[in-house]
């Protein structure tokens, strides 16, 4: 019940990978490694395919953290740039770019947002000044699972012929993600959140966005992101996105289903308390709050059931610090220490969610304040 996290890679994923790990081992950039170099280029279709764009403008990088820091930091240096618009409920890889910009003299304007999670348009609108060069608003938080309202936000960075960034980290392969609908010049994402391998991710970069990289050296990746590529981790990012693909509105039927079966279930026999917009989130994703109880130790709980869940961002898992999201949602900090997340995927069944919603009703009872 955490694959927000991270996702079991598909069983075809590693199929796919291995021959890399093994037969196919050349560096692709070499004039006789024509195997691997395809392996590459097929990789870069179906990333591109995932999110409604074209190859020449997927650059790959090593995760989503990195895409993130190199759409931020890339676009200021190579602008010269006086101000970033962002929001205060970003993941830590564009809150810590932001804040780094912030160190160089860069302005950053964070705009927050109402109390189900969701940015105003307007609100990003007003923040906008002639010297903004770029706006970044994630797609879906990676914590509550709220899906923002990229296409308002796009229009208007459009009318302000300003830069639009998203980290879709959360939100691709598991949402319809289309670069040209959502008005996006930039978007992050990562092959782990997926069912694709870790360590792998990839930014999309519009054709005409002027770009500095942060690895400089062979220039790889279209010069924006130089070092010798991972090939079998590409081609397992390739083989998840067109995986995703092929089923992406079952799955995400199925899995919007089993998250309203799962919250009714539990707040019919708990107080647990929803985070957020109740449909505007990510299918199969819901933060919980049970007041009056310390969230940890509910996940410990649900840990000795052999139940896999978080508090939170998982790069954060050891913080025993309220969310900073849900306090900036304006979640009083006492309920927010009781926030559980929890989130399905295509192996989740309809019995795992009975289990646990009935194992969380046992394990509520012992649990202390």
């Amino acid at each position: 019940m955490d694959h927000a996290a991270t996702t079991h890679p598909h069983e075809e994923v590693v199929e796919a990978m291995q021959p890399y790990l093994d037969t196919h081992y050349r560096n692709p950039s070499a004039r006789y490694a024509a195997t691997e170099s395809e392996a590459v280029a097929d990789a870069r279709a179906s990333v591109a395919d995932l999110l409604g764009a074209t190859p020449r403008d997927v650059v790959f990088t090593g995760g989503g953290s990195e895409a993130d820091n190199l759409a931020l930091k890339g676009v200021v240096d190579a602008l010269d740039g006086d101000h970033v618009v962002t929001t205060t409920i970003e993941h830590s890889a564009v809150v810590e770019a932001c804040d780094w910009l912030e160190r160089h003299g860069v302005d950053v304007t964070r705009v927050a947002p109402n109390e189900d999670g969701r940015v105003e348009p307007d609100d990003i609108a007003a923040a906008i000044r002639p010297d903004t060069v770029l706006v970044s608003v994630m797609h879906a938080n990676n914590e509550t699972g709220v899906v923002q309202p990229l296409h308002a936000i796009g229009d208007i960075t459009d009318d302000h012929d300003v830069l639009f960034h998203s980290d879709t980290v959360q939100s691709a392969g598991k949402l319809p993600v289309d670069v040209d609908t959502l008005g996006l010049d930039l978007a992050s994402l990562s092959a782990h959140k997926f069912y694709g391998p870790k360590g792998v991710g990839a930014l999309y970069v519009r054709d005409g966005v002027d770009l500095e990289p942060l690895i400089h050296g062979g220039g790889q990746e279209h010069g924006l992101r130089s070092g010798t590529e991972n090939v079998a981790g590409l081609v397992g990012m390739g083989t998840a996105a067109e995986l995703a693909m092929e089923d992406l509105g079952e799955r995400r039927k199925r899995l919007t289903d089993l998250r309203e079966e799962f919250i009714a279930a539990v707040q019919a026999v708990t107080d647990a308390e929803l985070v957020g917009h109740p449909d505007q989130r990510l299918p199969g994703y819901a933060m919980l709050c049970f007041p009056g109880r310390n969230g940890a130790s509910v996940i410990d709980a649900l840990a000795d059931h052999d139940i896999a869940v978080s508090g939170g961002s998982a790069c954060h898992a050891d913080d025993s610090s309220p969310s900073r999201v849900l306090v900036e949602m304006g979640i009083d900090p006492d309920v927010a220490f009781g926030a559980v997340r929890f989130s399905m995927g295509r192996e989740t069944t309809r019995e795992d969610v009975e289990y646990v919603s009935e194992t969380l009703q046992a394990v509520l009872q012992d649990v202390p304040a």
